[in-house]
C-alpha cells in the first residue's frame, strides 16, 4: 500500500480512506495518478464505474 501511495504521490492515509469508502469520490487527479501507478486505463475504470452506477440506479 505504501509503495502504491508513494508512487502515485498521495499519502497512505488517503489511499486507505479511498479503499474503505471514507473518500467516496476522490479527486480526478488522484484517480488518474492511481490508474497510472497501477497501469490501469482511465477509460476502463470510468466504464466500470459507470456500469456499477447504472446497476445501482436500476435497483
Amino acid at each position: 500500500m505504501s509503495e502504491v501511495a508513494t508512487e502515485a504521490g498521495i499519502s497512505v492515509e488517503t489511499l486507505r480512506k479511498i479503499e474503505t469508502g471514507r473518500i467516496p469520490t476522490p479527486a480526478f487527479f488522484t484517480v488518474a495518478a492511481l490508474c497510472r501507478t497501477l497501469k490501469l486505463s482511465l477509460d476502463d475504470v470510468a466504464a466500470v464505474t459507470a456500469r456499477k452506477a447504472d446497476r445501482a440506479d436500476a435497483s
